[in-house]
Order: C-alpha cells, then structure tokens, then sequence
C-alpha cells in the first residue's frame, strides 16, 4: 500500500468494512469492540509501527489500547504504559503552569514581557528578508511582545520550520538577538512558534524553580502523572517508544535517537510522558480544573483559557519549511479556528466528532488530542514518527475520534 492515502481513502479501508458488516450479527458488536477492530487494522493500511489510543469522560477513562510495535527494528510490541516524546503536547502543560502563577497575582495577560525578561527589549522586526542572498533589513517593533501574545503565538516568533525567513536566517558579524528576530509585530497575526519557550522561563522566574521541578511540584505530583519527565529515568528507558521516519515509501527507525536525558527544559517541548498521564491532564482540563477531588486552576481559569484570545485573527494553514521534519498543517475550520491560551479552538462542529469550541493541539512526532467541553469527552492517540501531519495518522485520529464518540453515545 502507498505510503500516504487521502484521509478520506484510509477512512474507508478502516472502518467501513466494520461499518458495513454491522447489518447482521456484527451490528450487536458494542462499539469498543468495533473501535478496537478498526484501530487493529490501522498499522497493517497506514503503515504506522504503533500507538496507544486513549479516551475519557467526565466520570472516568472510556478506552485504552495499544497497538502495533514500539520498535520496528526489533519488533518490540507496543504497550499501554509505553513512553512517547510528546514534543508540542509539552505546551499546554506551560500554559497551564503559568496560568496557576497568574491566578496567585504574578502576572496579567497584558504585561509586557520584558518587565520579567530583559531579553525581550528592544526587539526588532523583519522588514525585508531575500532567501538568495541573505541579506534582510530590520527595524524596531512598534509593540511590546505581552504574556497574552506569548500564550497565543501572536508574538511575531516563528519555528524555523514553519517559516523560510527563520529557517535561512543567519545574524551578520556582531549581531546577537536572544529574542527574534520577530516576523511581525505583535498582535498582528498568529503564527506557531516558540514562544512557549518564553512562557517557560516566565514561571521560572517567578517561582524560583526550574521548569522540571515546578512541573513535578505543581502539575505532575497532584494529578499523579508519575512517568512524565523530561529525563526518563533510566528503569524507565526500555518503555520508551522508538522514533521513525517514512522513508522512500517505507517506515524506518531513526539512525540516532533522541537523547533521555535533557540539559535544557524548555516550555515548548521535551516532555516524555503515556497515554495514562497525558489523559489526566486532559480529564483534568476538561473537568474544569479539578481531578480526583484536587484542584490545579479555577474552573474560571480553565474557561479563559478555552475561549478566543486572538480577536479577528485566524489560525491559518502553514505551509512546511521542512519537509523531512512537517507536512503542511491545517485546521479544521479552514482557517477560522482561533487560539485560546495554550489550545487550538475549533470553529466549527465536526460531524460525528468534536464540537465547536473543543480544544486541541499535537506534537511534532504525530501524537494528538481533543478536549471536547460541551459534550464532555476528551482523547489522545500517541504515534512516534517524522514528519508531521501525516495523512496516514491524521486519518487514523480522526477516525479514532468518531469510534469514541460512537463509545460515549453507547455508555
């Protein structure tokens, strides 16, 4: 089979054989067993070593599974409590973390950044740019970068691969910017990047912790996420997903691979976590705040951070810089969508699935999830491959998505 189908193709192989079959005896099948049949079949026609897929209500967790291998080159079977490098599912946890510090009064949305960060004055914005020589022109941002836009990526700061200008920048001789520099000014457009890096060191300054330790105090501790980190621990390396690239039409396991242990902890990435932990920030989420009797954040906190915070702006479509590391990446609304404070708003309901308003995000090796809010369900499916927006893994989380809200109908 090709290595991509359209989503719409793999929808079809996947789950309309089950669907179809269920006019005779099939049809009294409970709808776990049909999401476990269809998910079964999504290594054999998509070409993904593995996952693990997660979901849960408001009362509890409706569904957990893994499939496939964890290894392709040593055909190691994936597990339930198996580790993946959750890459950009690192950044709600951030978000998060900095909302707790701006309930307690260190912060407001509309501070400027560099009454915290020194690194953040006197910025300077890209006023011209050619990719064939290198040469750009710069001139000073008219604006100060706030909390609210390094919460929403309308900072004006860009992944180099989601953006040319980035990717080929080069400083002259002499010249150092800490910060930037930036694509635009802020406020002016949204466009995904690293400023949750930022956000990051936001709450190290203001709780005197590192990020690691601040996580594990505030967030991990009391929702009893023991197995996500930033360094695994080494009785924990044998559980930890191998990562991949499609390759020539093939799935490969990488060369080298990404090290256990980080010297750095920033607040857009590098967290390790399973499907058991990532699915309690998410119960936690979606439950306003509170998990297990233990509050993290207000359900007031939790509402803000789900509604628009990017007024007319859009989350639009962006096209890949780096074709071995991302695909190009849309949204589900074409472009309408919005971002709240550390998620990705919907605009619009998706029939059979999510509801206009749920909240979602992903990390860069094709894991995923939802927190659907008005019909009370969230998910996660965690892959370990390059590049991302795979049609092949978009098309299984979709599908995915529309078995668990079959599950959550039937329960």
């Amino acid at each position: 089979m090709p290595s991509q189908v359209t989503r719409r193709d793999l929808a079809a192989l996947m789950i309309g054989a089950p669907l179809a079959a269920a006019s005779g005896a099939a049809s009294a099948a409970p709808a776990s067993t049909q999401l476990d049949d269809m998910l079964r079949r999504a290594p054999e026609f998509a070409g993904i070593p593995g996952f693990v897929a997660f979901a849960a209500d408001r009362n509890g967790v409706l569904y957990r599974r893994a499939f496939g291998t964890a290894d392709i080159a040593t055909k190691r079977a994936m597990t339930e409590d198996a580790m993946f490098r959750i890459a950009s599912m690192t950044k709600p946890i951030a978000s998060l973390a900095l909302m707790q510090l701006i309930e307690q009064g260190r912060f407001t949305l509309d501070d400027p950044v560099e009454k915290y960060l020194p690194e953040f004055r006197d910025l300077k914005v890209f006023e011209s740019f050619d990719h064939a020589t290198g040469e750009y022109r710069l001139r000073p941002a008219r604006k100060s970068v706030t909390v609210r836009h390094l919460l929403t990526h309308t900072s004006g700061i860009a992944y180099n691969f989601v953006s040319p200008i980035v990717r080929d920048f080069k400083p002259k001789n002499g010249e150092t910017y800490p910060v930037g520099p930036l694509l635009f000014d802020p406020g002016e457009r949204w466009h995904y990047g690293t400023s949750t890096d930022w956000v990051g060191r936001l709450v190290e300054v203001a709780s005197g912790h590192s990020l690691d330790a601040y996580f594990r105090e505030h967030i991990f501790t009391p929702l009893k996420m023991a197995d996500t980190h930033y360094s695994i621990p080494a009785e924990k390396h044998a559980r930890l997903v191998a990562t991949h690239h499609r390759e020539g039409g093939s799935m490969v396991k990488d060369a080298t691979q990404l090290p256990v242990t980080l010297r750095t902890t920033p607040g857009s990435t590098g967290l390790t976590s399973t499907g058991d932990d990532y699915i309690r920030f998410l119960r936690m989420v979606l439950n306003g705040g509170v998990l297990d009797g233990v509050r993290l954040v207000s359900a007031e906190t939790i509402a803000d951070m789900s509604r628009n915070h990017i007024g007319g702006l859009n989350c639009s479509a962006l096209k890949t810089a780096m074709p071995e590391r991302s695909n190009d990446f849309s949204f589900i609304a074409d472009g309408r969508d919005k971002w709240g404070l550390g998620f990705l708003i919907a605009a619009a309901d998706r029939a059979g699935g999510p509801s206009a308003g749920s909240l979602s995000w992903g990390g860069l090796f094709n894991t995923y999830f939802w927190i659907d809010r008005a019909k009370g369900v969230t998910g996660t499916i965690l892959m370990q491959f390059l590049p991302f927006a795979d049609a092949n893994a978009l098309a299984v989380y979709d599908n995915f998505k529309r078995g668990i809200y079959r599950l959550a109908e039937a329960t």
